[in-house]
């Protein structure tokens, strides 16, 4: 489920709120790490994906 991955920060799970779509760069509130949004949406996918499938007997993939 992709919802709120662009929110979410990826590196300390900080969720920032809701941004406009022209927004395309932030920087996490709490963390001050920079994102790309899209990048960021995706390593966060990839995080929800690795948890559910760690315990499987699949590899997990980290950053």
């Amino acid at each position: 489920d992709p919802k709120n991955t662009s929110r979410i920060c990826s590196k300390c799970g900080y969720n920032s709120g809701a941004k406009p779509l022209e927004i395309r760069e932030c920087t996490c509130s709490k963390c001050q790490t920079k994102h790309d949004r899209d990048i960021n949406a995706a390593v966060n996918i990839l995080h929800k994906g690795s948890t559910k499938l760690n315990g499987q007997g699949l590899a997990m993939v980290t950053s």
